[in-house]
């Protein structure tokens, strides 16, 4: 693998990048101080057998340190009109989930209503990847929760507000 750095720059990166609509999630978990989450529109299906999936990470967050110690995580697949939620799990320095009605999946992580999906996940394997690190994480249970059209992120705004 190369080390030789990128000469393309980062702006144009970012435009061509955003051209690429993606479906957006919110990773949570619960530990011994409550629950946390993050957004995460950097999600992907890995492999089928084992399930696995997985989710990038940048490395100045400071929510991913802690679903890191827990180990396990609950993936929640966002639906049309959940914008506002989306962006409340992307923000620094708030209690997430002030306010917020949630259940729990079966391995403890909070799922948030009206998402369209939730995966149980267990943390498998972690590499980094320039200044994110990509998560592969191992599907203990999954569910379809809503019948609705998903939540898109595509040239920085979501779709489907």
């Amino acid at each position: 693998m190369s080390s030789t750095p990128s000469s393309i720059d980062a702006t144009s990166f970012r435009r061509s990048l955003g051209n690429f609509a993606s479906g957006v999630t919110v990773i949570t978990a619960s530990g011994e101080n409550g629950p946390v989450g993050m957004s995460a529109n950097a999600f992907s299906a890995v492999s089928l057998e084992p399930a696995l999936v997985s989710f990038c990470v940048a490395h100045t967050s400071t929510t991913f340190p802690m679903i890191r110690q827990i180990g396990r995580c609950g993936v929640n697949v966002l639906a049309e009109g959940q914008g506002a939620l989306a962006r409340t799990f992307s923000q620094v320095g708030i209690d997430r989930f002030a306010g917020l009605d949630y259940t729990l999946s079966p391995a403890g992580a909070p799922l948030l209503l009206g998402a369209l999906a939730w995966l149980d996940c267990e943390i498998d394997a972690e590499h980094l990847a320039g200044d994110h690190s990509i998560v592969v994480a191992r599907v203990l249970a999954a569910e379809v929760i809503e019948d609705r059209r998903p939540l898109l992120y595509f040239r920085g705004a979501f779709l489907g507000e």
